[in-house]
């Protein structure tokens, strides 16, 4: 019998290459372990790094690395960015998760979640792990998010109510004749039962 968290390290192995399969702005690069316990996720996302001569520039692939500990899912993931990205919650050594990693979350919110803080769609300026950063980033709302795009794929779309399908369900009488009707394909459209 699997451990829980072997089990869990399986479903997000199968979840974050089903969900990213064709997704273009978010990639799985790599991976480690069997069940994975690190990724390395490539981002073709809009984002802010520092230049050498101090410039503030845009950025369009960012690289992360995730490591799931020992602790994991309980203790959350561990996460750096390999290329710099200038931003309120990322420093040169992790990528701030903290504030809202819980056990319940999959694995593949926290990368979208990370793709839409790249994008500044999400950033916390009140405990920040890049000051200077933050700073800029209050003094400048207006030029966020730089990257407006949905980071996350979209979630197929099931059929509408008129397009569902019925179920022929056919009944035998007594004399051996046979009645069909349509029985409702979803249970809130069942008839209210006569009890």
């Amino acid at each position: 019998m699997l451990s829980p968290r072997i089990r869990r390290l399986k479903l997000d192995y199968e979840t974050l290459t089903k969900r990213f399969a064709d997704w273009p702005l978010i990639q799985i690069a790599g991976s480690a372990g069997m069940p994975p316990e690190a990724y390395r996720i490539t981002y073709r996302i809009k984002g802010l790094y520092v230049a050498p001569n101090g410039d503030i520039l845009e950025r369009e692939v960012h690289h992360l690395e995730v490591n799931l500990s020992l602790g994991y899912p309980r203790r959350a993931p561990q996460c750096r960015m390999l290329v710099p990205v200038f931003h309120p919650n990322f420093d040169d050594a992790s990528v701030c998760i903290g504030d809202f990693w819980a056990a319940s979350e999959g694995l593949d919110d926290l990368i979208v979640r990370i793709g839409r803080m790249i994008a500044y769609q999400e950033y916390n300026t009140k405990s920040p792990l890049n000051g200077l950063a933050a700073k800029w980033a209050a003094q400048h709302a207006n030029l966020l998010p730089v990257d407006t795009r949905n980071i996350a794929p979209p979630v197929a779309e099931s059929a509408p109510p008129s397009e569902a399908l019925s179920i022929t369900i056919g009944q035998i009488d007594a004399d051996g004749s046979t009645e069909s009707t349509a029985a409702p394909a979803r249970a809130d459209d069942a008839p209210p039962s006569s009890q």
